[in-house]
């Protein structure tokens, strides 16, 4: 079976989960969460980052070299095609010649000749590429995190409450765990269910340890396959809902993110819940999620503590926003 063809399995497994969800038989989990920074918080665990925080952090700059921890965009490129999501495309709008043939600003052959002017568009899904999940993307039953509802906050042009424009540019303490690396593989086996056991194995092997307010990511190897579609979209590696909690709940992190597109491994732990991962994190306890984040460099390099920088486009009301996060060694 092709990978879309696995794909178009999975996303139909999604959907009638969904729709059995807003038929009226609940998840297995708990209503979303309420947000202990007020009713009116739009950020979650984003607030724990501080002006302090930030300070602190950016004073630990060693300076030299940085990592980009961004993909590319092409055509071509992963992405969720089979739930009937666009796919990348890019085009001309204008090119040279073209501009000598229509003349599009009138102002004549001799300037259209003189003056190579290109002009580009896209479009894509707003989950294509190195992105950030908004708290709005996952709710249950109508609500998303701290209770904004649908009916309430959700128009035609997008929610009315934690769109992609709500998320800050993030600057914190990154922290890389690399389980393929730690097992010794390139890339961790397909559904492999990355477990509490396989972090905490992997952080004392690169010496590493938690703090509130961390950013981390966690390497499957899965980007190594990046280039082609099948490979990188049929059953990916990636987590299980006990190792989320284990950085959630025991150690605090703010934000979450993985080289894979799914950032968790099927088939899913939790009766009635498809995607429990989404579920906990964005709508239960207001925990932004980052996939398709590029991990290879700097997991080469053993660098898994670092100053993360990224901002995400400000995407008034979308789900989700391409960023480009970079990554700063420390001292």
């Amino acid at each position: 079976m092709s990978g879309e063809k696995k794909l178009l399995k999975f996303t139909a497994g999604v959907m009638a989960a969904l729709a059995m969800n807003f038929a009226g038989v609940a998840f297995a989990q708990d209503a979303v969460g309420t947000s202990p920074w007020g009713p009116k918080d739009e950020l979650g665990r984003m607030n724990l980052m501080t002006e302090e925080s930030r300070a602190s952090i950016l004073s630990r700059v060693s300076g030299g070299k940085s990592y980009d921890l961004s993909v590319e965009y092409f055509i071509g490129m992963p992405g969720w095609h089979a739930a009937g999501d666009p796919r990348y495309q890019i085009w001309l709008t204008h090119s040279p010649r073209g501009n000598v043939v229509a003349d599009p600003l009138g102002v004549g052959t001799d300037q259209n000749e003189h003056v190579s002017y290109t002009g580009t568009a896209v479009s894509m899904y707003s989950h294509t590429g190195t992105h950030i999940d908004a708290l709005n993307h996952f709710g249950v039953d109508g609500d998303i995190y701290n209770h904004f509802s649908a009916d309430k906050y959700l128009g035609d042009r997008g929610w009315k409450k934690t769109g992609a424009e709500t998320i800050p540019v993030l600057i914190a303490r990154g922290v890389l765990i690399d389980v393929a690396g730690a097992k010794g593989v390139d890339a961790l086996d397909g559904n492999y269910k990355i477990t509490r056991a396989d972090l905490k194995d992997a952080l004392k092997k690169q010496g590493t340890t938690l703090a509130e307010g961390d950013i981390i990511l966690i390497r499957t190897g899965r980007m190594r396959d990046f280039e082609d579609y099948d490979a990188f979209m049929t059953d990916p590696p990636g987590m299980g809902l006990d190792a989320a909690k284990f950085l959630v709940e025991d150690n605090g992190a703010m934000v979450l993110g993985a080289d894979n597109l799914s950032f968790e491994a099927f088939p899913s732990e939790v009766e009635g819940n498809y995607i429990p991962l989404h579920t906990y994190l964005l709508a239960q306890h207001g925990v932004p999620i980052m996939e398709l984040v590029y991990l290879e460099d700097v997991a080469a390099d053993g660098v898994y503590e670092f100053v993360f920088v990224g901002g995400s486009l400000k995407l008034r009301g979308a789900d989700a926003a391409p960023m480009r996060p970079v990554a700063f060694p420390i001292n």
